[in-house]
């Protein structure tokens, strides 16, 4: 289970036309509210579903999250624990695939699975057997002791996404998870999502794929410079827009959002 309460979080970057409005220092850096007041919870056995457009600040959630970055302000829960007063042991519990691989080309899959379940703190027979089972799920079994270098990008990505929940963790975060598969290698992510939220797993993952939010999520938040704009089941979500595809019931939820922000 996640639990989001008030998260705000601000950058300080250097001031250019494009920014939206923010808080000019002496130096003429600019601070850019990233999130704004976000809540929200993501419950065990459904998979919540982020979308928001380039810039929106899922990725800066997503970091949070996992307790890559801290927020400014607001608490957050991650399996029962408080991720800001403990951030350690939070992550223990968390798993979080990132946008870029961080992959070492010179190890084979094998060996990089047997690092980072190390790392984890897991013994060796755990690591086999979790590497075996991920391997078999996920479809990389030919290529588990090929190096890491002369994989394809959907093949990395697999490998990423073991990794990622080699330690079996309660709550599962995923940045793009099937950015650069194919249908085939999409489609075993999305069934291991299926089976992991089966597992009653909290599974949260953004995504730019309508129908893959479509085949997979009960619950959707919709994310706009920073604020949420829609928090609840996607069920719940189609009402509000009826008669509309999901992806002009999104484009629709942006547009109200903007004009709401512009009244404000």
């Amino acid at each position: 289970m996640i639990r989001v309460e008030n998260v705000c979080k601000s950058f300080r970057v250097k001031s250019t036309p494009q920014h939206r409005a923010g808080r000019t220092s002496r130096s003429g850096r600019i601070s850019i509210d990233a999130l704004r007041n976000v809540s929200f919870e993501c419950k065990p056995g459904r998979v919540f579903a982020l979308l928001g457009p380039n810039g929106a600040g899922k990725t800066t959630l997503l970091r949070i999250l996992s307790t890559l970055l801290t927020p400014g302000s607001g608490r957050i829960w991650v399996d029962g624990i408080d991720a800001v007063a403990h951030p350690g042991n939070a992550r223990a519990h968390a798993g979080f695939l990132t946008g870029s691989s961080g992959l070492y080309d010179r190890m084979s899959g094998r060996e990089t699975l047997r690092y980072f379940g190390s790392l984890f703190g897991m013994d060796a027979q755990t690591i086999a057997r979790r590497t075996s089972e991920l391997a078999q799920a996920l479809g990389f079994e030919s290529y588990l002791d090929r190096r890491v270098g002369r994989y394809s990008t959907g093949m990395k990505q697999k490998l990423s996404i073991a990794r990622t929940v080699l330690h079996d963790p309660q709550v599962i975060l995923f940045d793009e998870p099937t950015s650069g598969l194919d249908v085939i290698g999409a489609k075993a992510i999305m069934d291991w999502i299926r089976r992991s939220r089966d597992q009653g797993k909290t599974v949260v993952f953004s995504t730019h794929r309508m129908d893959e939010v479509a085949l997979i999520a009960q619950d959707l938040a919709i994310i706009h410079e920073g604020k949420l704009c829609y928090n609840g089941t996607l069920d719940g979500f189609m009402q509000i827009w009826p008669e509309r595809s999901l992806e002009q019931a999104f484009l629709d939820a942006l547009s109200s959002s903007t004009e709401t922000e512009g009244k404000a």
